[in-house]
C-alpha cells in the first residue's frame, strides 16, 4: 500500500503586478505573469482594465473600477508578503493617482512602465492619466520608458542617447530612484543604447538589435523581469541588466502566433534551462559513436570538438562541449574528460555566429582538412564553402573572428554547409567546421568523411 506523503513547500519571492489584461496573451497581466514565474517567483495580480486585443490591434479597452482595483490590491496586500511591484497599463487618472498611494504607502521596491501606447499604434492612456504620472514616478524605484514615453512624461525630444540622458535626468528629478530610458525606438540599426540614469551616474547598456517587428509585450516583459530581480535581492543595476539580458532573448526568439507581429516569447529562459539536458545527451551520443568508429583520420592535430547548443543558447557558455577535446592516439581516438556547458569557445562561437542565419543549426564540430577531407567532403549531403583566414579582419570585442566567417560562409549557400577554415597566409592548422540541425545528421556526415579515407 502506498503511504501518504507529506508536503514539501517551496518558499519563493512573492511580486505583484498592477496591469491591464491582454486577451491575446502577449502583453499586459500575461506577459508579467510568465515573465515573474519565470524568473522563480510567485506571481500576483491586479487588473486595472480589460482589452480585447490581438497581435493586430486593441478592439476595446474596459477600465475595472477604482474599488475594484483597490480590493484586488488589499486582497493581496493583507495576505503576500510582497518583495517587489510593478504597474503597467493604468488607463485612467484615478487608477494612476491611487496606484501612486500604494506606492508611497508600501515599503517594497515599485518598477513603474508607463504604458501609454499598444505597440500597434493603439492608445493605452487617456491625457489626465499621463499628467497624473509625475505622483507615480516621484514614488518610483525604477522607471522604464521607452523613447515615446519619455517625451510625453517629460517633453524632451528623445533623438539621441544625450537627449535619452537628459530626459532620465528629468525623471530622476521628478523623484524617480532609477530611470531606464528604453532605446529601442531610437537610433542605430544594429546597436540598441539604453540609458541608465541615477541622482549620482549615467550608465549605457549597449546590445544587438533583434531584427524583428514580434515585439509585443517587450516592455511589460523588461519591467516585470526587473521587478522580478529586485524581489530576489539584486541592487537596481543588477536588475535592470539581468532583465534587459532577459527581454533581450524573449525577443530574439518571439513566439510565432497570430496573424500580426507576434509576441516575445517569455518562457524562453526556461524553456532553454529545459533543454539543457537533451542537448548534452545529443553531443554525448555524438561524441560516443565517433569514439566507437575510432576515426582517428579526421581528428586535426589541436582536437577535436563537439558543441552542441540547445535552442535559445546566445552565449558559448550556454552551449556543451567536449571538456579538453577529443584526442588523436595510435589506436582511435580517446575523450580526454567528459562533456559540460562552456567548454568550448572558437567552435560554439562559430556555432552561434552560425545560427544567426539558420537558427535550425544545433551542432557542430571540427575536422582536420588536407586534401584526402577535401574529396571525402564532396560525398556528404551538404554545400562545402571555404573561407581563407588569410583575409579575417580584426577580431571583435571578445576576441572573435567567427561572426565574420558565419557571414562569408552563408554569403555563399542558403543551406547548412560544411566550412572549410583554409590556411590563408596566417600558418594556421586549415580546420573543417561541420553544422547539423540534430545529432545523428552531424554523426552520419562525420563518419562518411571516415568511411571515405
Amino acid at each position: 500500500m502506498p503511504t501518504v506523503r507529506g508536503p514539501a513547500p517551496v518558499e519563493l519571492p512573492q511580486v505583484m503586478t498592477i496591469a491591464g489584461s491582454d486577451s491575446g496573451g502577449g502583453a499586459g497581466i500575461q506577459a508579467d505573469l510568465k515573465t515573474m514565474e519565470a524568473l522563480d517567483t510567485f506571481a500576483t495580480s491586479a487588473i486595472t482594465s480589460i482589452t480585447a486585443q490581438n497581435t493586430v490591434g486593441v478592439e476595446s479597452i474596459h477600465p475595472v473600477p477604482v474599488e475594484e482595483i483597490e480590493a484586488q490590491v488589499e486582497a493581496i496586500r493583507t495576505d503576500f508578503d510582497l518583495q517587489a511591484v510593478k504597474t503597467g497599463m493604468l488607463g485612467v487618472e484615478p487608477v494612476v493617482e491611487r496606484v501612486a498611494s500604494y506606492a508611497a504607502d508600501m515599503d517594497v521596491p515599485f518598477v513603474v512602465d508607463p504604458v501609454m501606447v499598444a505597440a500597434s499604434g493603439d492608445q493605452l492612456l487617456d491625457h489626465d492619466a499621463a499628467a497624473a504620472y509625475e505622483g507615480l514616478i516621484a514614488e518610483s524605484t525604477v522607471v522604464t520608458p521607452n523613447a515615446d514615453e519619455a517625451e510625453i512624461l517629460t517633453d524632451i525630444p528623445i533623438e539621441d542617447p544625450d537627449s535619452m540622458q537628459a530626459a532620465g535626468q528629468r525623471l530622476v528629478e521628478m523623484g524617480a530612484d532609477t530611470a531606464l530610458v528604453k532605446g529601442g525606438h531610437v537610433g542605430d540599426e544594429h546597436v540598441v543604447r539604453d540609458v541608465i540614469v541615477t541622482r549620482d551616474d549615467v550608465t549605457t547598456l549597449e546590445h544587438s538589435r533583434v531584427d524583428s517587428d514580434a515585439t509585443h509585450g517587450s516592455g511589460c516583459t523588461l519591467s516585470s523581469a526587473i521587478a522580478a530581480r529586485l524581489a530576489h535581492g539584486d541592487d537596481i543595476p543588477e536588475a535592470i541588466e539581468s532583465g534587459v539580458a532577459f527581454m533581450t532573448r524573449a525577443i530574439r526568439y518571439p513566439l510565432d502566433v497570430g496573424e500580426g507581429p507576434g509576441p516575445v516569447h517569455h518562457l524562453a529562459n526556461i524553456r532553454d534551462r529545459s533543454a539543457r539536458q537533451p542537448t548534452q545527451e545529443a553531443v554525448e551520443s555524438v561524441v560516443e559513436q565517433l569514439v566507437s568508429a575510432g576515426v582517428s583520420s579526421i581528428v586535426p592535430e589541436v582536437g577535436m570538438n563537439v558543441v552542441g547548443a540547445t535552442p535559445y543558447a546566445e552565449r558559448p557558455e550556454e552551449t556543451v562541449a567536449v571538456e579538453g577535446r577529443i584526442a588523436r592516439t595510435m589506436t582511435g581516438i580517446r575523450v580526454t574528460r567528459g562533456t559540460r556547458f562552456g567548454a568550448s569557445s572558437h567552435v560554439a562561437r562559430f556555432l552561434l555566429s552560425a545560427r544567426e542565419h539558420d537558427p535550425d543549426i544545433r551542432l557542430a564540430a571540427n575536422l582536420r582538412f588536407d586534401d584526402s577531407i577535401e574529396a571525402a567532403l564532396e560525398k556528404i549531403d551538404a554545400p562545402v564553402v571555404e573561407i581563407d583566414r588569410s583575409n579575417e579582419p580584426e577580431p571583435d570585442e571578445e576576441g572573435s573572428t567567427m561572426g565574420w566567417a558565419a557571414e562569408r560562409a552563408f554569403e555563399q549557400v542558403e543551406t547548412t554547409p560544411a566550412v572549410v577554415f583554409d590556411r590563408g597566409d596566417v600558418g594556421k592548422e586549415p580546420i573543417t567546421r561541420l553544422l547539423a540541425s540534430d545529432a545523428a545528421d552531424l554523426a552520419a556526415r562525420a563518419l562518411s568523411i571516415a568511411e571515405e579515407l
